[in-house]
């Protein structure tokens, strides 16, 4: 089946941001990232000082999805202890691949990333008009908490901010199979 068993994950490298771009500006015209943007991300991507976790999903020597994480600490106010809160930065699959468990899988990944970084809790923001991305987060345990209005410009429009506490509930430890190649989430 595509996008769950012909897919591979892997970690996301500076020559994956082409194809990455390339896709960005077809699934995101309006508020596509720039290169700048992706390699300013994998800078903190790698080694023992890494804050980010950037994927990417290959089939058949095309780049079909990616995703990426921040993590940083001290951000998380329900718990007051300081721990390190992750954020979701993007998570992207081709058209042809949506509805085949691909999106489940890079956030899949997303979260065991989070938990190794010892997140205690992960935001996002999403579209308020992608239904399906709402969807696939709420099947993961996020919540809606609050509205950002005009957050996604030049279009202006709503973004839900969603949380889900404790990542590691919500990952599957038993699958490894789905795991990503490449180097551990700490360099």
């Amino acid at each position: 089946m595509t996008g769950t068993e012909t897919s591979v994950l892997r970690e996301m490298r500076w020559w994956d941001i082409d194809s990455v771009l390339e896709l960005e500006r077809d699934l995101f015209p309006e508020d596509a990232w720039s290169r700048g943007m992706f390699w300013s991300e994998l800078a903190h991507s790698r080694g023992p000082g890494a804050t980010r976790r950037y994927v990417v999903a290959e089939e058949d020597g095309r780049i079909v999805g990616y995703a990426g994480l921040t993590t940083s600490g001290a951000e998380s106010d329900s718990d007051g202890g300081g721990a390190p809160a992750a954020d979701v930065q993007t998570i992207a699959v081709t058209r042809d691949h949506w509805g085949t468990g691909l999106g489940s899988r890079l956030l899949t990944e997303l979260l065991r990333a989070a938990t190794a970084f010892e997140c205690t809790e992960v935001l996002l923001e999403c579209r308020i008009d992608n239904v399906r991305a709402q969807k696939l987060y709420e099947r993961f345990g996020f919540e809606t908490i609050g509205v950002r209005r005009g957050y996604y410009q030049p279009g202006n429009v709503d973004a839900l901010v969603m949380r889900l506490t404790d990542p590691s509930t919500s990952v599957n430890p038993a699958n490894p199979g789905n795991g990503v190649q490449g180097t551990e989430t700490h360099g």
